[in-house]
């Protein structure tokens, strides 16, 4: 057998080769499958809404959610209206599912830019220390002292208004807490037994960190995906909800905006449709990271074994 072979092997005890154990494990559990649902549900529901929203911009027409018709103002939840209708007879269920579009576009991108971020800079901090150590910490704790809502809030003014500054300032903001995650895994994982054999056989530091350090601690950068894509859709509502989100997009945040003001006149449905969407996605991401970190992090796994 070749070193190279040994310390693949080395590194898989160490977590690699879990995995189809640890999703048995995620599904053994109700709970998680039910949160997988529910996330598939929304998620069925973004493409769905993604694939209507870009068929109807090809169309150049207007699209049914944007529809307005003051006859049919304030509709109660019915047959013709599943969620009813709001204060410009706009359908909440359509509208609803073009949040879900817009929510999980926000989550998706701006964690693709947080994580790869995060998971480098701690990679490189974690394993080189010194100097490079000493930079990465900086730039952290950097981040880490400015104001976040006041950071997303500049970031998003300075590109504009519209989802663009919405998924930069998300993500160029949220990178901090997974770099320190990583940051002290690889710092725990370059002591151990696989790495100091594979640079005894002469390998580079970049396969040594990206081809044996990584894979065993990826788990925290999946976890942490759970954590932020929720962080970020709420992110994006907050925005939206003063105005500097999504512009002429029916967002929950904006959905929350105009339908509070009708709260009190008994006009309901739109705003506790909205919250029940939120409500649902949130829990349902935090859930299943929870049920994540049991299932792929190896030093609880050690203790349950």
């Amino acid at each position: 057998m070749s070193g190279a072979a040994v310390i693949r092997g080395a590194a898989a005890e160490g977590g690699v080769s879990f995995g189809r154990e640890a999703w048995r494990q995620v599904w053994a559990s109700w709970l998680a499958r039910a949160c997988l649902v529910v996330l598939g549900v929304f998620c069925l529901a973004a493409l769905a809404g993604e694939t209507a929203h870009a068929w109807y911009a090809w169309q150049d027409v207007t699209p049914p959610w944007q529809m307005q018709d003051l006859s049919a103002r304030y509709l109660p939840p019915g047959a013709e209206h599943w969620l009813g209708t709001d204060g410009l007879g706009r359908d909440v269920f359509l509208r609803l599912v073009q949040g879900a579009r817009i929510a999980f576009q926000v989550g998706v991108v701006s964690s693709l830019i947080a994580i790869p971020i995060g998971v480098l800079l701690g990679c490189l901090g974690g394993y080189f220390g010194g100097k490079v150590d000493d930079v990465v910490v900086w730039l952290s704790t950097t981040f880490a002292s400015i104001p976040g809502l006041l950071f997303v809030l500049a970031i998003a003014m300075v590109v504009g208004k519209g989802l663009l500054g919405v998924f930069l300032a998300i993500g160029l903001t949220t990178w901090v807490g997974i770099c320190r995650l990583i940051r002290a895994e690889v710092l725990q994982q370059k002591e151990r037994g696989y790495v100091r054999a594979a640079r005894a056989l002469g390998f580079s530091h970049g396969r040594i960190l990206f081809r044996h350090i990584l894979p065993n601690v990826i788990h925290v950068a999946l976890v942490s995906f759970t954590l932020r894509f929720p962080a970020a859709i709420g992110t994006e509502v907050f925005l939206s909800f003063l105005g500097i989100g999504a512009q002429g997009e029916p967002s929950w945040g904006v959905m929350i905006s105009s339908a509070r003001l009708r709260l009190w006149q008994g006009m309901w449905w739109e705003l506790a449709a909205v919250t029940a969407a939120i409500f649902a996605v949130v829990l349902a991401f935090n859930l299943l990271g929870d049920a994540l970190r049991d299932a792929l992090d190896p030093r609880l796994r050690t203790v349950q074994d």
